[in-house]
């Protein structure tokens, strides 16, 4: 890893976490800068993981006081998510890196499209419902959600999000708060299956990992002066732009 890449890779990181506290898919950022310096495809995906993790906790974190109203119930969709990451990542890594190449590109478009859906997927129930969790409507929903995420984690958010609004009773606030919940148990599980199967980036993740905290923090002063929806822009532009650089790398 050159200088040149090692600060390439902390700006991804830093421009992640602003991205990921605005509008969400840091994801997009830290595959990518990966990619340009030459970081397998797998390798890349499994890194990205890493480095989304702290932002999950802290996200976790923020919405404890939601949390505590209704995590018992919760933990049946925290086991559920937990198989369906370890599927998905054991999916990731039975499969080669040119045969994950293959599919990224189809992977981004599906994504950025999914992300740049995200507004309108936003969930509507009203702030007099209670969070009800464990149907199984909702649980086969969040199984097949998990194991995306495990298998290719961009995007993931906007997703779990909109099929729990589909699938879950509660207002806005609980269905992120679960989503949270749920985004960090899908990581974990994935991490644990990467740092196993040695597919971890660690140098490229470390020096992203303190530039995404730093980011996340500046995210928050940029939240307040920058609109949402150029934030978004500019994670659906770097989506097809990877896309595009996917499918004409061939």
């Amino acid at each position: 890893m050159t200088f040149f890449d090692a600060v390439l890779l902390f700006l991804a990181g830093f421009v992640s976490g602003v991205v990921n506290a605005v509008a969400g898919g840091g994801t997009f950022v830290t595959f990518g800068a990966m990619t340009l310096v030459g970081v397998p495809p797998i390798v890349a995906n499994a890194t990205s993981s890493v480095t989304q993790f702290p932002g999950y906790i802290t996200s976790t974190l923020a919405y404890r006081d939601d949390i505590r109203h209704f995590w018992r119930q919760a933990l049946l969709l925290c086991v559920i998510s937990a198989f369906g990451a370890l599927a998905g990542s054991l999916i990731l890594l039975a499969l080669s890196n040119p045969s994950f190449r293959a599919l990224v590109p189809w992977l981004l478009i599906a994504a950025t499209a999914l992300f740049a859906a995200g507004p309108w997927l936003k969930p509507t129930a009203g702030p007099e419902h209670q969070a009800s969790v464990g149907s199984l409507t909702g649980s086969l929903a969040q199984f097949l959600t998990s194991v995306y995420g495990g298998f290719f984690g961009a995007g993931m958010g906007v997703m779990m999000l909109a099929t729990l609004g589909l699938t879950q009773a509660g207002d806005y606030h609980k269905l992120n708060a679960l989503k949270n919940m749920l985004a960090m148990v899908i990581a974990a599980i994935a991490i644990l299956v990467f740092v196993t199967g040695g597919v971890v980036a660690w140098p490229q993740a470390l020096v992203m990992v303190p530039g995404g905290a730093l980011g996340g923090y500046a995210g928050v002063w940029i939240a307040k002066r920058v609109p949402q929806g150029v934030v978004r822009g500019f994670v659906v532009a770097v989506g097809l732009f990877l896309a595009f650089y996917y499918f004409t790398k061939g």
